[in-house]
């Protein structure tokens, strides 16, 4: 009773730590949101608007972010016995698609603007409005993504790590927004590609954040076991426990911020049941010890061939 009332209240601070800092960021992109909109009407910038709309997805994935781990903080139900921890892969798997097609869509544009630099066409000059719209984006992007990533890592959330990432995915966006929008100032119209020249670079580094948040997320949605390293940690935690052996049939998953285990164990068949019981026991502890005292772990009890 005590273990599951400390683990309630471990959940209940982990879900207030997560929204509280979700709703920082989503206050924040809303600011940078108008900041960088107006900025680049005035600032007659394109590259300002689009990373502008960058900002507004990054909103978007805030309110993923508030409504999933709402949701994955359920406890478990008759249709849900492991919990609603999936809930949270799945959200970890739609803000890395999103991210994912911001990317895209940042390179597709400006590939289209270096297209037509190279067939002559003349791309309109940035003001210096816009150039200092994306300084402030860097600094308060930047700060976000540290402070949303080490929520994430503190709550073992990957849904909140991945919506650090996309505030990164931002700061960076605003770097190369920054760079173009500065060199277009400082050289003239000649140079008004080095705009779409840069958001192309940073849009390779927003592709590769995606793809590496899609893909563990897509894994652990498609039941993928737990890493080899991890599995070798838990037979040797089971192989402590004296009077216990052979360690075989082992089943490994992740739900959520949680894993779930299964494994078949070997002990002397003379022993009582009430031994048996005790030593089974101590199995689970060493076992969660390794992956966390909130995991679900089974173990089948053999007798010694």
């Amino acid at each position: 009773m005590e273990n599951t009332d400390e683990l309630r209240i471990a959940d209940a601070r982990r879900k207030s730590e997560i929204y509280r800092t979700t709703i920082v960021g989503a206050i924040a992109n809303i600011i940078l949101f108008v900041l960088k909109f107006a900025a680049g009407i005035l600032g007659r910038s394109s590259a300002m608007v689009a990373d502008a709309v960058h900002s507004l997805s990054d909103l978007i994935t805030d309110f993923i972010v508030l409504v999933f781990v709402r949701i994955s903080s359920k406890p478990q139900d008759r249709k849900h016995e492991y919990g609603h921890g999936k809930y949270e892969t799945l959200a970890t798997t739609i803000i890395g698609t999103f991210l994912l097609c911001v990317g895209l869509g940042i390179m597709w544009e400006s590939g289209a603007k270096i297209w037509q630099f190279a067939n002559g066409q003349t791309l309109e000059q940035p003001g210096a409005l816009a150039f200092w719209a994306a300084i402030v984006s860097i600094a308060v992007k930047e700060l976000l993504f540290h402070y949303t990533r080490r929520t994430g890592e503190r709550n073992n959330s990957k849904a909140v790590i991945a919506n650090a990432w996309h505030h990164r995915s931002d700061a960076l966006s605003s770097i190369g927004t920054a760079l173009g929008i500065g060199g277009a100032v400082l050289m003239g119209e000649k140079w008004a590609v080095l705009d779409p020249l840069a958001a192309l670079a940073v849009s390779f580094l927003i592709i590769h954040a995606a793809i590496g948040q899609v893909i563990p997320s897509l894994g652990e949605l498609l039941e993928d076991s737990l890493p080899e390293e991890t599995k070798q940690e838990i037979t040797d935690a089971i192989l402590s426990v004296t009077g216990v052996s052979d360690p075989h049939n082992m089943h490994t998953r992740k739900i959520g911020n949680r894993c779930a285990i299964d494994v078949h164990v070997r002990m002397d068949g003379n022993i009582s049941l009430s031994k048996a019981h005790e030593m089974t026991t101590e199995v689970e502890h060493r076992i969660k010890d390794v992956t966390g005292r909130d995991s679900f772990v089974m173990v089948h009890v053999e007798p010694v061939k």
